[in-house]
């Protein structure tokens, strides 16, 4: 297929179909390829043979209060092969250096790359990959989960997505990513962005993972301890750039399902790596640039480290 340009028109839309490479089709990434798969995009997921063939044989299948239950015709590969105009990265941070060889920059000259990961270090690393104009940090808000290759339970009643405003093209994703069914914003700061997700994010999966319980018990159960935690890292965020209302967060807490988990909780259970480096040890490297004293954080990732 000859690469163009991705096609903008004058109301700043990109119709369908925009080509588009998903590296990562587990909970977010699935539910994204679906969504936009069945907006009429033509959809390209990323991931090893097993769970490519799986999804080249039956597409995806999404089970939401939200969206409802469809099932939707995605390609799938073992690495991209041509060139597309957006490039989502939603695998997770341990497994991101190995996933990015399935990636080709020269594929990306003139995309996008959208990483959807957790933590904020990842964008230095991409950008230093990809090029500086091609990465538009974002993060997303969503409960998903990949119950087998190919079938994606969404449990959250919503899906958001931030994007930081850095160049003219973020307009045009954030229509396409609405247009899907992402409520997507586009906000002009990246450290707000970021750093307002791990704030939240940071102390939800430490507490936890550390002591198995869903976000509920530990609201209920230790929230004097829940409370300090996001003062930490609520100061890690404010000296970052990011937002810091520590008041707020409790707040988003106290609005979450009882029975909620964290990913890191859910990784954890199920027995695969942690992304505790991309969390508990960003806010940490944060902490120490910045002379903030964390002990709390600090306690919790050398108690998960420990096991």
């Amino acid at each position: 297929m000859p690469h163009t340009a991705p096609h903008i028109s004058e109301s700043g839309l990109v119709p369908p179909p925009a080509r588009v490479a998903v590296l990562g089709p587990g909970g977010i990434g699935g539910l994204l390829a679906a969504l936009l798969s069945r907006a009429g995009h033509q959809v390209t997921c990323i991931a090893g043979e097993e769970t490519a063939d799986t999804l080249r044989r039956g597409g995806i299948r999404v089970r939401s209060g939200r969206f409802g239950d469809f099932t939707t015709a995605v390609e799938a590969d073992t690495a991209l092969r041509e060139p597309v105009d957006l490039c989502l990265v939603t695998v997770k941070q341990t497994a991101l250096d190995a996933a990015l060889d399935r990636v080709p920059p020269r594929l990306l000259a003139d995309g996008l790359l959208l990483p959807l990961l957790n933590g904020v270090e990842h964008v230095d690393t991409l950008r230093n990959r990809y090029g500086q104009g091609r990465v538009v940090p974002a993060v997303v808000r969503v409960e998903s989960t990949r119950t087998a290759p190919g079938i994606i339970e969404h449990g959250s009643p919503f899906l958001e997505i931030d994007l930081a405003l850095r160049h003219e093209p973020v307009v045009p994703l954030a229509a396409l990513l609405t247009a899907a069914g992402a409520d997507t914003r586009v906000l002009p700061d990246e450290n707000a962005v970021l750093w307002g997700k791990l704030a939240f994010l940071a102390p939800f999966a430490l507490l936890t993972t550390r002591y198995g319980l869903p976000i509920g018990a530990v609201r209920s159960e230790r929230r004097e301890e829940l409370a300090a935690l996001v003062e930490e890292t609520a100061a890690v965020s404010r000296a970052c750039g990011g937002q810091g209302d520590a008041a707020l967060i409790l707040t988003r807490y106290d609005a979450f399902p009882a029975g909620s988990k964290s990913s890191m909780q859910r990784d954890a259970e199920a027995g695969r790596p942690l992304e505790l480096d991309a969390i508990g040890g960003a806010v940490l490297r944060a902490a120490q640039r910045h002379g903030i004293p964390v002990p709390l954080t600090t306690r919790l990732v050398s108690e998960l480290e420990a096991g």
